[in-house]
């Protein structure tokens, strides 16, 4: 897949913050943005086993529905809907919670 400025400008933030969230989201949504979605969906599942990213949970099931991944979509929503839950984004929850409705 092709690279982007963004991905290299990211990778060297990253390089000096390695474990920042929103940087590792946004390389992810990056791959995703080139049709690389197997990058991101392996990005976004890293960043949501090392930290509760919220963002990353949908994103991540929205990606792996696409590729035909469906169960481990519909575990990574449900693994979301509880970190939204446990930090107060009732927001996130219920878009996490309909989308796993559409696909259960």
């Amino acid at each position: 897949m092709a690279r982007t400025p963004r991905m290299d400008q990211i990778e060297a933030l990253l390089a000096d913050d390695p474990a920042d969230s929103f940087l590792r989201y946004g390389l992810a949504m990056e791959h995703a943005s080139v049709g690389d979605e197997a990058t991101a969906a392996t990005l976004l599942l890293k960043l949501i086993d090392d930290a509760p990213y919220v963002p990353g949970f949908l994103q991540a099931g929205q990606i792996l529905n696409r590729l035909n991944r469906v169960d481990e979509a519909c575990a990574v929503l449900r693994r979301g809907i509880a970190a939204a839950k446990q930090q107060g984004d009732s927001h996130a929850e219920g878009e996490m919670s309909g989308f796993l409705t559409t696909m259960e």
